[in-house]
């Protein structure tokens, strides 16, 4: 395998992109990014809870990075990441969340309805409360891809990723919601 997937546009021109997400095709965060008056809540999976614990750590990089501040819950796994989010979102006590968690492929379908339900869980939330949420949840065939993405400080960690992708989701909502005319 190249390692390059070929794209198509609607006038049949095609270049070439890469397949697999490298640590220079990540998009970065916008520089500068000042969360001092944001309130962050940080829902962990304890299923699969070494991971999450790595991913915990990502977030708290990005908060701490940021000057946001973190509210911090947990749910017994990646499937009821949703309902805590939608609770946390409720108390009106967050401005974003970010969930974590990681589900790995076993030798049953369950990997698939527990991935694709928490993922579809989240953005349900998301779009009826009008809070952003990030998305820290690995979905991987087994424990080294797991670890690969929750890396250490200036490492690959999803849980950092998803934490300042929510952070800048809030920034900007704020920013449309504070000039709209009252």
């Amino acid at each position: 395998m190249s390692g390059w997937v070929t794209c198509w546009t609607s006038q049949s021109q095609a270049w070439k992109v890469p397949d697999v997400a490298t640590p220079g095709s990540r998009p970065a965060p916008p520089s500068g990014l000042d969360a001092t008056d944001l309130v962050v809540g940080v829902v962990s999976a304890r299923w699969n809870n070494e991971i999450a614990e790595r991913l915990t750590a990502g977030a708290h990089r990005a908060i701490g990075a940021t000057g946001a501040v973190a509210r911090m819950a947990s749910a017994p796994g990646a499937f009821e990441l949703p309902f805590v989010a939608r609770v946390l979102i409720e108390s009106g006590d967050v401005d974003a969340v970010v969930v974590l968690g990681a589900v790995i492929r076993g030798e049953t379908t369950h990997y698939e309805i527990v991935s694709q339900g928490c993922a579809q869980g989240i953005m349900q939330v998301q779009i009826a409360t009008g809070i952003p949420i990030g998305l820290g949840i690995l979905t991987v065939e087994n424990m080294d891809q797991a670890v690969a993405r929750s890396e250490a400080a200036g490492g690959h960690n999803v849980g950092e990723e998803a934490t300042l992708a929510a952070i800048e989701m809030a920034l900007l909502a704020g920013r449309t919601r504070a000039s709209r005319p009252k």
